[in-house]
This record gives structure tokens, C-alpha cells and sequence, in this order.
């Protein structure tokens, strides 16, 4: 599959994938890949087909698209390999019509953290804080090309044995997401960077790091984006406040979530007024140190500043990425700058590639003066 000088690789199989059959990719009509942060990424991919073609005839009775099969979609853009979804196939469909050409085979799957959803777990990890708890649940999926990378929370929580054992009584992905929820942290997979491997990344949102180019807007020849829109959400976050009951008295003392800046950087030059209090629950129990992290966790997973846009990709001439920095340039002081990119839906066809993206920060105006063209 090519547009422009792009290349499409698709490899399936069990553990460790391989070039998908020849008649299969023939048959590719096109692809839809969804990846976020924090969250499980998807894929879907339609092939065209016929009751005598060879994909119905050969591939699938052979067992290539069935359920828990692996896929890897990737993309080669100007000589650099862009690995776009490692994955499992969760359901598959066949739309079967009279007219030719308008039968289709319908595959759907999510990335590789839907192995970890499999099979509900008991298991005690004694004296283990939660950033090596996460490294030791991951360590299994080793075989399947994982990389664990864990970070430490930013305040301590180191657990005594003697007192508190941390237990998992769950699936591997709702124990690790569950632990991130706790200390502000996410968890998700980052394919590539080559085919058949991928970094499980446990750890606050990266704010650091390059930035991809630039998106531009406004700027006539030289917009790069087909459409960009910007919201700011005035109530986004909220300054989250919880009452505790000492153990040794009946004095309450209130604990409030710590600013999110101890944990991330920010990228705008006005980081949005907190205008609503709210409280913290569930705490019922729980150390002072497990109830700010809590609290800084519910106010990290709030930013005022939200846009939207879509990108042609050869016409951009890089392969958005999801979970890294891209400068704005051309939608006015406001909103320019830096933002995150929260997630990136992927839509190729055989004669193109767009990519419809979410950007967040935590307010307006630019940190920097430029942004990298």
C-alpha cells in the first residue's frame, strides 16, 4: 500500500509476528488505528473480499485473522519506520453484499495490554513500592516484545511488611491502572520503535522531551493542518480537599491535593485560575501520603486547554505521535505554543493517510517563543 512515498507494513501471527500473506495486504482496503494515553489503543482494518478470493478461500481458514492473533501495522515515511499499533485481534467481521466489490472483511483488535485483561490474579507483593509492583506485573509479557519502563512516584510510599502488604486481586491491566490512578501516574503501551516490540510506560504524562513539528495554521501555502480548533475549559480541574480522622484522637485535620506542578511542567505561559473545590473520597483508611498523591492524581487528569484538528500526513511530512510534545503556530498568543498530544486516530486508505489528533495544556499562551518549524 502506497501514497506518496508511504509504505505500509502489516505482519501477523502468534507470538512473534511475520509478513502477512501477499493476497491479504492485496486485499487491504484500509485501516483505522486509535492510541491515547492512559487508555487501551485500537485497530480495525477492512479488507475487500469475495466469496472466491483467495483471502476467503486460503488465508482464513488457515487462521490468520482469528481472535487473539497478533497484528503489527506500521509505516515507512521517507526511509523511517513508523510502528502505528501492536496489537491482538478481539472480534472479526464479514459484510457480505450481491454487487461485486462491495463485500467486506472487517477485523477489530486492541493493542497488546488487552493480554494483560485476560485472567483476574491474587497476588501479594510484601515490601514492594508501586513503581517495582508495576515492572514485576509486566514482566510476564516479556515474550511478547515488552519493555517495562516504570517511574517513581514523586512523593514515597514504601510499604511495611509487617504492617501493610500491597495485594493484587485483579487483572494484571485493572492492577496497574489502578496503582497509576493512586500516585497521578498513567498506564499504557508505546509500540515500536520497531516492529514487534513496545514499552510499557508506567509514569507521570511526559511533558519533557523533543518537539515533533509543528503544527501550522492560519498562514495560507503554509498551513500543514487541515483543521484546528481550540476550547477552554474554565472548570476543568478543581482543588480537591480531604477530611481524615487521626487514629490516636478525634482531632480532623483536612488534607489538600498538592499543585500539579510538583509533578509536571507547564506548558503555557497562564496556567488556568482553579475555580471550584471539591472533595477527595475513598481515603477511608488510607496514610496522608497515599491521600495527597490521590489528590494530585484527580488534579492531573484535568487540562483547561483541549484542541482538536486534522492533519494530512504527506502533506505534513511526519507521523504525528501520541504521548510526546508538538508546538502550535498560527492560532494566535493565546494558543500557540506547546501542547501534549493526548491521543492520535489513524485513517489510511490505499491513496491516503490523515490523522485526526487531541492536544492538551494546562492554560494559555505560549512558555516559548518559537516552536520547532
Amino acid at each position: 500500500m502506497t501514497a506518496h512515498a508511504l509504505h505500509l507494513v502489516l505482519l501477523l501471527g502468534d507470538v512473534v509476528p511475520a509478513p502477512a500473506p501477499a493476497a491479504l495486504v492485496d486485499a487491504l482496503h484500509g485501516a483505522r488505528i486509535t492510541t491515547a494515553g492512559g487508555r487501551t489503543g485500537g485497530f480495525q482494518l477492512t479488507f475487500a473480499v469475495s466469496a472466491g478470493s483467495e483471502p476467503v478461500r486460503a488465508v482464513l481458514p488457515g487462521g490468520a485473522l482469528h481472535p487473539k492473533r497478533r497484528v503489527v501495522v506500521a509505516v515507512i515515511l521517507a526511509g523511517r519506520c513508523h510502528v502505528l499499533m501492536d496489537g491482538v485481534i478481539t472480534h472479526q467481521e464479514l459484510h457480505s453484499a450481491r454487487e461485486p466489490g462491495r463485500s467486506f472483511l472487517v477485523v477489530t483488535g486492541e493493542d497488546l495490554s488487552a493480554l494483560m485483561d485476560l485472567r483476574h490474579v491474587r497476588r501479594a507483593y510484601p515490601g514492594l513500592p508501586p513503581h517495582l509492583r508495576a515492572a514485576a506485573v509486566c514482566a510476564p509479557y516479556a515474550q511478547y516484545g515488552i519493555t517495562p519502563r516504570t517511574v517513581a512516584p514523586v512523593l514515597t510510599d514504601q510499604p511495611n511488611p509487617l504492617v501493610d502488604i500491597p495485594v493484587q486481586s485483579s487483572t494484571d491491566l485493572a492492577y496497574l491502572r489502578s496503582m497509576a490512578a493512586d500516585v497521578g501516574h498513567v498506564f499504557h503501551l508505546e509500540p515500536g520503535p520497531a516492529p514487534g516490540v513496545s514499552t510499557a510506560y508506567w509514569g507521570p504524562r511526559n511533558r519533557d522531551g523533543a518537539l515533533q513539528p509543528a503544527l501550522t495554521t492560519g498562514c495560507g501555502a503554509a498551513d500543514n493542518v487541515e483543521e484546528l480548533t481550540f476550547a477552554l475549559d474554565a472548570l476543568a480541574d478543581c482543588d480537591l480537599r480531604s477530611h481524615r480522622l487521626e487514629p490516636s484522637s478525634t482531632t480532623a485535620s483536612e488534607i489538600t491535593a498538592p499543585d500539579p506542578g510538583l509533578l509536571r511542567r507547564s506548558l503555557a505561559e497562564h496556567p488556568a485560575q482553579v475555580l471550584r473545590t471539591g472533595p477527595l473520597g475513598g481515603q477511608t483508611g488510607r496514610s496522608p501520603t497515599r491521600t495527597l498523591l490521590a489528590g494530585l492524581g484527580g488534579r492531573l487528569a484535568a487540562d483547561a486547554v483541549t484542541g482538536h484538528g486534522t492533519l494530512d500526513v504527506p502533506r505534513y511530512g511526519h507521523v504525528l505521535t501520541a504521548h510526546a510534545l508538538v508546538g502550535v503556530r498560527g492560532a494566535g498568543r493565546a494558543y500557540d505554543g506547546r501542547y501534549l498530544v493526548a491521543g492520535v486516530t489513524h485513517d489510511l486508505t490505499r491513496d491516503t493517510f490523515r490523522q485526526h489528533f487531541t492536544l492538551v495544556r494546562d492554560g494559555l499562551g505560549a512558555d516559548t517563543r518559537t516552536v520547532t518549524p
